[in-house]
This record gives structure tokens, sequence and C-alpha cells, in this order.
């Protein structure tokens, strides 16, 4: 053939095959149109472009044959402010099992929970893909998606992570195992390295950590409720919190009825599981007595609430926590409490019995110095430093006072808020009506609402600051309605109180300190006034590492929420009120020293909260029943008086304390 005909006939197949786009003969956007034939062309090019792609895929990933970082957990280890090792968690705890001991009441709960057409799958769900998709564009659900196989696949050959390309090895590395593995191979793995929270991985590690019993006693109620735990059991340990319990019981719920549905359990054997299977309390971990155990405690809620450390991950270990508190005050603490909680006689003296302390040191700074969570942490797991149902009392005053200072005071009506000091003058005798705007304030019984000061006495006119050092509560619940009670409320959570502090009716009795913020939200209240209106969130970490490398932890939040003048017209009466005042007990700690005694309106908790340049400490005590877990009245505490109210044990407590852990007079350190 010469030249000049391979050049025609490949100018003619040029011409045959050039695509007619844009369309000949058509005009406008008409011409952009693809006919049906170029439409069925791309279809078909992109599907057999989509198949190749997802053909090298599959050839090309192979089963890892190494597990991941599962297989080597470590213990989480926690050290004191100085280096120091405090105590050692060993939360991982695993004990593979053959499938053969596993109940197949206990098989048949988790399929129908986590993956009903699991013997019949190829290890992967095509419409669980696409949920999974949708999900993790939308932040939903993202276990919604995942076959057995392909969760077990992520337990032990990959990571956490929620990405495409860790999903798409997911699937691919499911195919293969489902093809290469038998189902209850499959079934045993997943079982024995599932995550069932309270640290257990395992359905055997699960039944001990749950029901104390080795995996084949389980009843099906009890098996229903441990797969429901495999959704997340941060949401469904019912022990954790009131909701977690309702979700608990509704999850367990719908696991028995979807073994009703894949025919794994009978309708009439179902209706006989009526009664929620409790599980038993969280065992305490060995070698947390004492203060430890609380401290531990605080620690693991700041990594959870601040790290972006997911409790999963947290418990697969080899995290180090170096913590604020320092073992020296933390001992002195504990030894004061101890001191003088030794006084009570509740053998013989039951206003004596039920007594609970809880008390925190928070530096200037945030950082957490101490803490006293109750007499031992095994014996009371408990933590009575962060509780959040004992009021406190006139301690409260401070908020009251400060809101005052910086916000002003309205006492007629349309007219603009004025401005209060030290000096204003206010009415300071006993059974002095409340004033607003309009007039008496009236209770809901229909009568005029009267100030009280401990013990009926009247002090005449006298000057705001002088009342707050004093204790006169009838200047101070006066001042919280010219005020305005939500500004008040307002105030105290600026200085760092919480929202959720257990806030009360807005009734005059409000400013008297009927919230319930815990000792270390009050401590840390404090400090705002010690540091000239700075606030530091109180924080008990400083830093995390992961096997020795840093895990980003983000600084604690300051704000400004009162101005330097403010804080000083409060930090001078709650200094007069331990040089001539309320707090004069506490004087003999030492020079330099602020704070305030409180009582609860109903008399159900003491306190004192004092500081000094570079901290503050709170103590609280109260009384619980520990049956219905109420408050009860500190009448006669100690053989004190019934006619006098509170308890003199917290500034005690306070005073020994600081006296101990203050450096000597003209000590540098």
């Amino acid at each position: 053939m010469s030249r000049e005909s391979v050049r025609g006939a490949w100018r003619v197949a040029r011409t045959r095959l050039r695509p007619c786009y844009p369309r000949p003969g058509r005009t406008g956007w008409r011409r952009w149109l693809p006919s049906l034939r170029q439409s069925l062309l791309l279809c078909a090019w992109s599907l057999l472009l989509l198949v190749g792609l997802v053909w090298w895929a599959y050839a090309t990933t192979s089963i890892p044959a190494d597990l991941n970082a599962y297989a080597t957990q470590q213990d989480n280890v926690y050290y004191w402010a100085d280096g120091s090792e405090m105590a050692r968690v060993g939360p991982v705890d695993r004990q593979a099992i053959p499938l053969d001991r596993i109940p197949v009441a206990m098989q048949s709960a988790v399929v129908a929970a986590e993956n009903a057409s699991f013997y019949s799958d190829p290890g992967v769900s095509p419409k669980g893909i696409a949920r999974a998709v949708v999900n993790m564009a939308t932040g939903g659900d993202r276990q919604g998606g995942s076959t057995i196989t392909q969760q077990y696949v992520k337990n032990v050959y990959l990571d956490q992570d929620q990405t495409i390309s860790r999903k798409v090895s997911e699937i691919l590395i499911a195919v293969k195992l489902d093809r290469s593995t038998s189902k209850d191979q499959i079934l045993d793995g997943y079982l024995n390295t599932s995550w069932f929270g309270r640290g257990a991985y395992g359905v055997q590690r699960a039944a001990k950590a749950y029901y104390g019993e080795d995996v084949s006693q389980l009843n099906t109620s009890q098996a229903a409720f441990l797969a429901g735990l495999l959704k997340g059991a941060g949401q469904f340990d019912p022990s954790v919190s009131p909701a977690n319990h309702s979700r608990a019981v509704a999850r367990w719920n719908w696991v028995l009825d979807r073994m009703v549905k894949t025919g794994k359990l009978s309708a009439a054997r179902r209706a006989t599981y009526t009664t929620f299977p409790e599980p038993i309390a969280p065992p305490k971990p060995a070698g947390l007595g004492g203060q430890t155990g609380y401290l531990v405690d605080t620690a693991r809620a700041y990594v959870s609430a601040h790290s972006g450390i997911s409790d999963r991950l947290f418990d697969r270990g080899g995290y180090q926590i170096y913590t604020t508190f320092e073992k020296p005050k933390v001992d002195a603490l504990a030894a004061a409490v101890k001191e003088q909680t030794a006084k009570l006689h509740p053998a013989t003296r039951a206003a004596d019995r039920n007594v609970r302390v809880g008390a925190a040191s928070v530096a200037t700074d945030g950082r957490i110095l101490a803490l006293y969570g109750g007499p031992d942490y095994v014996k009371q797991g408990f933590d009575d430093a962060d509780i959040s149902i004992v009021p406190a009392g006139t301690a409260y005053a401070p908020f009251v006072y400060a809101a005052a200072l910086r916000d002003g005071v309205v006492r007629q009506r349309d007219v603009p808020r004025a401005r209060v000091g030290p000096d204003s003058q206010y009415d300071g005798d006993d059974g002095a009506p409340i004033q607003t705007p309009e007039g008496p304030y009236w209770s809901r019984d229909g009568k005029v609402v009267k100030t009280a000061n401990a013990g009926g006495r009247s002090y005449g006119p006298i000057a705001l600051g002088k009342a707050v050092a004093e204790g006169v509560n009838g200047p101070v619940e006066q001042l919280g309605v010219d005020v305005g009670l939500n500004r008040v409320r307002q105030a105290s959570i600026d200085a760092g109180l919480l929202p959720d502090s257990g806030f009360a009716e807005q009734v005059p009795s409000f400013s008297l300190g009927t919230s319930t913020p815990s000792p270390i939200r009050m401590a840390a209240g404090y400090t705002t006034f010690a540091a000239g209106g700075t606030r530091t969130d109180p924080y008990s970490v400083l830093r995390i590492t992961h096997d020795g490398a840093a895990v980003p932890l983000p600084k604690p939040v300051v704000t400004h929420p009162f101005t330097a003048k403010v804080a000083g017209e409060v930090d001078d009466a709650l200094r007069e009120a331990v040089a001539t005042g309320a707090g004069h007990a506490a004087a003999q700690a030492g020079p330099g020293l602020a704070g305030l005694p409180g009582t609860a309106p109903d008399n159900t908790s003491a306190s004192f909260v004092g500081y000094d340049a570079d901290m503050a400490t709170a103590v609280t005590l109260f009384r619980i029943d520990p049956k219905t877990q109420q408050l009860e009245p500190l009448t006669g505490l100690g053989g004190r008086s019934a006619k006098k109210p509170g308890s003199d044990y917290p500034v005690k407590m306070w005073t020994r304390y600081t006296e101990a852990v203050r450096p000597p007079a003209g000590s540098t350190s």
C-alpha cells in the first residue's frame, strides 16, 4: 500500500471516529447536550474505569500480617506535679475465650444488634457502606455502616480514624478476610477484641466487669445488655448517669426485640424479660486507695473533656498524664481533715453520723494543687471535692458584693443604676423588711420577707464592706435584690462557678448561698479576687504524652470578669474578715490571709473558703443520709449547741492545713 493510500485511509478513519461534539445541526445550548448514544458510552467507560480501579485496589490490598497497637497496650501512668509517679492504672482488661465457651445467646444478641446478615453477607454491606458515607459526610453515627467483619478488621488491623481512605482499606480487607476465614473465626475474634467500656476488651472481661461472672454464666437478658454496649459503651453504661441508665434500658429492650425479629429468641421468651438486668457497680482499680483515686478520677475527667482523646483510645493505654497535684499539700489536707473528724463520736452521738468533707486547693493560675475527696477512694468512690449538691452558704457573699461593685444597684423605679462601694450604708438590723423598687418584697404566702442575721443580732446602719467582713446576712440579702439576682448569678459564673451549680430559685435568700457549687469551684471563684479580677479555669493536667510523644492539650481559659478595683475591694473585705471579722479564727494560720466562713440557710452545710497570694482553699462539711442521699442538718454536730447553726470544724481544718503548707515567715520559697 502506497504512502498516499495510508494517509487517505487515516483521514477517513479520523473523520469517522471524531466525536460529533458539539453536536452539528443544533444551535444554542442544545449543541452541548450529549446524545443518548454519547451518554451510554460515557456511562460504560466510567463503569469500566470504576471496575478497573476497584479490581486494582482489591488486588493490591492484603490482610496485614501484624495487629495494630491494640496488641501492645499499656498502663496509663499518672504523675505528681514534681514529676514523680503517682499511680499506674491498667485500664486494658482483656482475656480471649474460645467461641464454644461463649453462650449462643451472647453470640445471637451481638449478631442481632450489630449485623443481622453476618452469616450471609460477603463481609460488607452495600447499603451499610452507602449509609456510612452519608454519615461521615453529615457527622452522623459512625458505626452505622460497618458489618461485624469490618468492625473486627478495624479493631485488630487498622486505627480508629474516620477517613475515606481508612474506610476503603477496611472494606477491602473485610472482603478478603471473609473469603479466607470462616464466619465463626471472625465472630470469635470480634467478641474477643471489642471494647465494652469499664476498660474491658472482649466479652469475657466485660462479663466480669458488669456482672462479676464468667461469660458462660450469662443469661439472655444480660447478654442483650452487653451486646448493646457495642454501639458506644460510654453512652450505655448505666452507672455513669441517669441519662446513661435510660439509654441502656432502651437499648436493652431494642436488642431483645431484634433477637425476636431475627429468629434467635421466641416472642414468648422475650415477654419474660421485663426487668432490666442491673450490672454491678464499677470495680475500683487496685492501688488507688486513700486520696489517689480521687486525684486520678479528676485528672481522667479533665483529659476526657479537654484533650480530644476518646474513651476508647484512652482505655488502650500508653498515656502519661502529668498532673498539677502536689503530694505534700494533698497529704497535709488529708491530715487536717482527719485530725478534726477524729473528734466526732458517731457511735454515741447521732448528730455526728454520716459526716462527709470535701476540700480543694486551687492556685491563682488555675492549677488544682490538692483535693480531699473522702476518707478513702476504695471505701467511698464518690468525690466530695467535686460534689455539687451542698449549699455554699454565706461564703457566697463575695460574689454578691462583686456583682454590686461591678454592675451597680437599682433602688428606685425608673432611676438609672447607682454605683455602690465599700462605704455604702445598708440596714444591718435583724428583721428588716427586704425592699424592691416597687416596695416590700412579698413571699408567695403573702408575707413581707425580712432579713435574719445570725443570732438575731442587729447592727444598725452598716457599710457594705464591713457587712461582708462581719458576715451580716441582712445587708447581703438586700444587696442581692438591689443588684438583681440574675446579675448576682452571672457574676458568680464569671468568677468561676459553673452555670449548672445548682442555682436555686431566685428569691432573696439566693444571696445567702442556696446554690451548690463544688469545693473545687468555690476555691477557683475566690482565686479571681486573689488574682486582681483575673479568672483562670481550674485544671488538673499540665501535659499529656503518649509513649513519650506530646499530645495537644489546650491551655485553660483566662478571662477578666472584674476590674482590679472591684477585685481589690472584695479582697479588702475578705482580709478584714480574717483580721477582725467573721473569719478571725483563721488568723492564726499567719499574716496576709483572706476568707469567709459559710453556713447554709437551712443549716445543712458549713464551710470556710480563704486564700493567700498564691492559692485559695475551700473546705465544706455536711451530713448526708446514705439511704436517701438527702442532706441532713448539722444541728448538734460535735456537741455544738442546737441554738448555734453551722460548725467550726471547716475553719479549723482550713487553718491547720494552711499552717502546714505555707512557707515559714521570711522564706522566699
